[in-house]
């Protein structure tokens, strides 16, 4: 039986809030600077307001932290008064990048070793014969469900994260429409506990299907498609053309590198081993990257593309805002009340 461990759903408009992040043209060591702050995308700092990205990943640790720790509470209650025993689980399964991680796509000497961080990056290769290891999860839970029956089980996971959804529910991509009230007692609790996801929210629903559009289709905002084609034209002349933006550029390596994992089954020596692309493949592909990666830096270092994007991103989220500010100001106001 496949067991999910609890977690809050994300949504697509969550994600954004860090998405946005990468819009304001810095390369992320002044992001708490008062004068980077003047170049902060202003739609961030709606969305960090939404889903607590103006707090240090410290903050949120500790945040998340303390919000499972209530939300295992109530799940304990909710899942006695249904019939079963459940421990309360003290391992909160969280994680977040500190300020020492190695991750420095505009830096030239990281981008001459990792590329775009698709092949190989800080965190590791394909071929790393030692991994960095990861804290083993423990379900505390575990033991109490295995005496059960196969029926007592099935009921125990429904009790605990709702019933699956039926086939037809599902989106052709395995996704499905998250509801909390029908999510079980971690639905019930996660909401009392983290609120409603405002971008779910009937009231607000609206206007992230809004932002959502926005984004849909961010290389017809006026002034992108020069500035693109400016960057185009620099990659044609250093040989490395046939790239609409520096996104699909990004975009090519990793689509190459998942074709490479396509390519290859599970072992047959060892199912519960990871598979291996096929080396050459891989490392041809990875010179590649660095190649590709620094002519686009070196692109977009020459037309000033970073700041430039900047400006064109803060223009058309301040001309969204003035359109939605009602909507916008609500939203936070709601959030901070809950």
């Amino acid at each position: 039986m496949h067991i999910r461990r609890a977690a809050a759903p994300l949504c697509g408009l969550a994600a954004l809030a860090l998405l946005l992040s990468g819009c304001s043209g810095s390369d992320g060591d002044d992001a708490r600077d008062p004068a980077a702050s003047e170049q902060e995308s202003p739609l961030q700092k709606y969305l960090n307001a939404a889903y607590g990205g103006d707090l240090s990943p410290e903050e949120q640790e500790e945040k998340y932290a303390e919000q499972q720790r209530q939300i295992e509470e109530l799940v304990a209650q909710c899942m006695q008064d249904e019939g079963f025993e459940y421990t309360p689980a003290t391992d909160s399964g969280a994680f977040y990048v500190g300020d020492d991680t190695e991750w420095k796509p505009d830096d030239r000497e990281w981008v001459s070793q990792y590329g775009y961080g698709a092949v190989n990056s800080p965190f590791g290769s394909p071929f790393d014969s030692e991994p960095v290891p990861e804290e083993e999860y423990v379900d505390p839970n575990a033991d109490y469900v295995a005496s059960l029956s196969e029926s007592e089980q099935m009921a125990f996971y429904e009790a605990l994260y709702g019933v699956p959804p039926e086939e037809e529910e599902m989106s052709e991509e395995g996704q499905y429409e998250y509801d909390w009230t029908q999510a079980g007692c971690q639905g019930a609790a996660q909401h009392e506990v983290a609120g409603e996801d405002p971008s779910q929210s009937e009231e607000f629903k609206p206007l992230f299907d809004a932002i959502n559009d926005l984004y849909s289709d961010h290389s017809s905002w006026p002034g992108m498609a020069e500035l693109d084609a400016e960057w185009a034209s620099c990659m044609e002349d250093a040989g490395q053309g046939g790239h609409a933006s520096p996104m699909e550029a990004q975009n090519s390596i990793h689509e190459e590198m998942n074709k490479l994992y396509e390519s290859v089954g599970m072992p047959e020596e060892d199912a519960t081993a990871a598979p291996e692309p096929d080396r050459a493949a891989t490392e041809a592909l990875a010179e590649r990257e660095v190649e590709l990666a620094l002519a686009d830096l070196d692109c977009r270092e020459e037309i000033d593309y970073g700041d430039r994007q900047a400006e064109i991103t803060r223009t058309v989220e301040q001309r969204f805002i003035d359109d939605h500010k009602a909507e916008l100001d609500a939203m936070v106001a709601s959030v901070e009340q809950n």
